[in-house]
């Protein structure tokens, strides 16, 4: 028996997320049903980030077993000749037998992206959330900078999450802007349900003149999610890159892979 891993891109608009669901299509179900058709026997995929509904990927990462002897690399050219056209396999490669994708020390990227104009633009607008009044770029950049380091994040996450811990660490918080395009992008060891979200929305109150980019800091000390701001759409989220430690990844061809490391 073989780990395999993937690298899924996908367009999350038609999707009710990652993770199977009885009453909706979700882009695990897709990729079970395509794996188990191709290899010939039952396949459950493992995600490393189960995105909701609406939310996209540039990176997402997932592993699933089989006794196939397809060469792992191939395996993505045989799944992308019969995934719809808005999921898309980057890459395939074996790990080791023991690799889990949520439980392995991992960075995980996300970019939330605004479009900040007096009216929104029809080309993208299922990949950024139209903001119309100007929001103040230097606050919500002073704003990001306070959610970078270790923190209890109970107050940026669904009152509804069930974890032994709220407690992450952010390595980077930026806030850029081109144009009319704002990219939130943020960097971290894990990150809660809604987490990423919850943070855009109050950046964006914070541009808006409805908080002070001080109060980030009060926020995080109340650990209630009342404290902080609205949950962003989904749309304007995007799961870019999962990157690993590289022992994790086997030797192909007598040559050690070192992805992301």
């Amino acid at each position: 028996m073989r780990r395999i891993m993937l690298i899924v891109a996908y367009d999350g608009t038609n999707y009710c997320g990652w993770q199977v669901q009885p009453n909706g299509i979700t882009i695990e179900g897709v990729l079970n049903r395509e794996l188990s058709r191709i290899l010939k026997e039952e396949i459950k995929v493992i995600g490393a980030s189960r995105t909701d509904a609406g939310v996209h990927a540039l990176g997402n990462t997932a592993v699933f077993d089989t006794s196939a002897r397809i060469p792992a690399d191939k395996v993505a050219l045989a799944l992308n000749q019969g995934l719809p056209d808005d999921i898309r396999i980057q890459h395939s490669m074996e790990v080791a037998p023991d690799f889990h994708p949520r439980h392995c020390e991992s960075r995980k990227v996300y970019e939330y992206h605004v479009y900040n104009h007096s009216f929104d633009n029809p080309i993208g607008r299922q990949y950024h959330y139209f903001v119309h009044r100007p929001l103040e770029i230097s606050a919500m950049q002073e704003a990001a900078a306070y959610f970078v380091g270790t923190h209890d994040f109970k107050s940026f996450c669904n009152i509804h999450t069930c974890v032994e811990t709220t407690t992450r660490t952010i390595y980077e918080c930026r806030v850029e802007k081109e144009q009319y395009k704002i990219t939130i992008h943020i960097e971290g060891n894990g990150f809660l349900y809604n987490m990423v979200r919850i943070i855009a929305g109050t950046l964006i109150e914070v541009g808006n003149g409805l908080r002070k980019p001080a109060e980030i800091i009060d926020i995080l000390a109340e650990r209630n999610r009342e404290a902080a701001g609205k949950t962003a759409p989904a749309r304007g989220l995007q799961l870019v890159e999962i990157q690993y430690q590289s022992e994790w990844f086997q030797p192909q061809n007598g040559r050690k892979n070192t992805k992301n490391g």
